[in-house]
């Protein structure tokens, strides 16, 4: 057997097991992974044809591109031309992406983690006001209704909630959310 047939062999066989298990084998094309400059017109083509879609954009999802503030990546919207509800449904998750040569491992965590939450809340954040809302949380900054806490949750909350998980996230005030605070304060304020 040369290494060909055994590589063949092995990909056959995981996939008939994958199937005995219902589960998509990896060359059964399932969904697409788009990753569009900029806009996400390429998604409206692909789940127009009926294809389920990971949701990537360049332009600002790539964190690679430390000239964007993280404000921008969070108010990329996955979803933007995309009416049909069937449509908006094969948008199925998004991808954040970083190279590590524009980061090490003194800012690695707080370059990432803000951005990263901030894509996430932006596929999530209709949910999370429900949870806010159920919650009946006592802040000072929560808001009334599911816009208000996509407005206020990245600025005022979403870094509280890293760092009480344990992320070094940096503040959202700075413009790159990658400088430590300027001085002392709570994390809703720097």
């Amino acid at each position: 057997m040369t290494a060909r047939d055994a590589y063949q062999y092995f990909v056959l066989k995981a996939q008939e097991i994958a199937v005995s298990k219902n589960w998509s084998p990896g060359g059964n094309l399932q969904y697409v992974s788009i990753k569009a400059p900029s806009k996400n017109h390429c998604a409206q083509l692909v789940v127009a044809k009926g294809f389920r879609c990971i949701y990537s954009n360049q332009g600002v999802w790539y964190l690679d591109h430390l000239d964007v503030p993280w404000d921008e990546v969070y108010t990329a919207e996955p979803l933007e031309g995309i009416q049909k509800a069937s449509e908006q449904e094969l948008v199925i998750g998004g991808e954040v992406c970083m190279w590590a040569e524009t980061v090490d491992t003194s800012d690695v965590q707080q370059t990432i983690w803000p951005r990263a939450a901030a894509a996430a809340v932006s596929f999530d954040w209709q949910m999370l006001a429900a949870e806010l809302d159920y919650a009946k949380l006592i802040t000072p900054y929560l808001p009334q209704n599911a816009y208000g806490v996509r407005e206020i949750l990245p600025q005022k909350m979403l870094p509280c909630l890293l760092n009480k998980r344990g992320v070094p996230a940096a503040p959202v005030k700075n413009f790159y959310a990658r400088k430590a605070p300027v001085g002392p304060g709570s994390c809703y304020e720097q």
